[in-house]
């Protein structure tokens, strides 16, 4: 099932106009190395960021979100506060990782969202161990990328060693110049400014090389699947939301119009409705 949704301006309660309002979170860090911050309470909703950004990509949805639920965000490894895996390692690890904080955590089944890089993870913990989730999410989740796309994250991937990060690619690719764009896109170019390269290496790797790894998942996933994005991200396209959600029993797409990788800080308030919907949908729902 896929549905269009229409872009409109962020509300007063999501508005940010400069980067000093954006917040700032006091991490706490388990005793394995994961830092994380968790607000409200309530169904646990887990939030997964993507590669080269930390826990405060999900400030919107961490503030109106935990209205209703305890809203847990994770750096992920080697991001913001959280320790690194070992150089090298591939998406599996990652999802391993997730795991180990979901029972370092005692939080029971969950709500686990994650965008892009943290997309292909929420689909490995959905595949590895469903009975800990609850709803899964993919936000600007890639699937089964084509040759040409493919080809071309290999290449940025292989390039990390030798050139070191790329700012400006990413900046290009995921924003446009309208105001919301231009307040997120300078939290994204400060995350990227404070990654460390071999554990934006190691994590780029896993992503460039995972949108396969658990693609034959999803007609066996049983729980409610949102797959979310922006109709102008040219990498995790709208088409590849709506093959996900084709193939998954309780799956649902979502495309918000006039956004791009970014969504769920471009587009706040959209991002919010859609998923406070996805929370609502019942667990056995057919």
């Amino acid at each position: 099932m896929s549905e269009p949704v229409a872009s409109s301006s962020a509300s007063p309660l999501h508005a940010v106009s400069s980067a000093s309002s954006w917040p700032t979170f006091v991490r706490r860090v388990t005793a394995r190395g994961t830092a994380y911050v968790a607000k409200g309470s309530g169904e646990p909703v887990v939030l997964i960021h993507g590669v080269g950004m930390r826990l405060e990509a999900w400030w919107p949805q961490i503030e109106s979100l935990s209205a209703g639920h305890r809203v847990v965000a994770v750096d992920m490894p080697g991001h913001g506060q959280t320790e690194p895996l070992p150089k090298g390692s591939a998406l599996p690890a990652f999802v391993s990782w997730l795991e180990a904080f979901l029972d370092e955590m005692q939080l029971g089944p969950v709500n686990l969202a994650g965008h892009s890089m943290g997309a292909l993870i929420a689909s490995g913990a959905v595949a590895s161990f469903p009975e800990k989730i609850r709803r899964v999410a993919l936000v600007n989740g890639v699937f089964r990328r084509d040759p040409s796309a493919k080809a071309a994250v290999l290449a940025r991937a292989a390039s990390i060693e030798v050139d070191g990060i790329d700012i400006h690619g990413p900046l290009k690719r995921w924003f446009g110049e309208d105001a919301a764009s231009v307040a997120a896109r300078d939290l994204t170019e400060r995350c990227l400014l404070a990654m460390k390269t071999d554990a934006y290496a190691t994590a780029y790797r896993a992503f460039a090389g995972g949108d396969e790894t658990y693609a034959d998942c999803w007609p066996s996933v049983t729980c409610p699947a949102l797959f979310l994005t922006g109709a102008d991200d040219p990498n995790s396209t709208a088409a590849m939301a709506q093959a996900m959600a084709a193939l998954t029993p309780k799956g649902v797409a979502k495309v918000v119009s006039d956004h791009r990788h970014m969504v769920n800080l471009t587009a706040p308030d959209v991002v919010h409705a859609i998923m406070a919907e996805w929370l609502d949908v019942a667990e056995d729902q057919q």
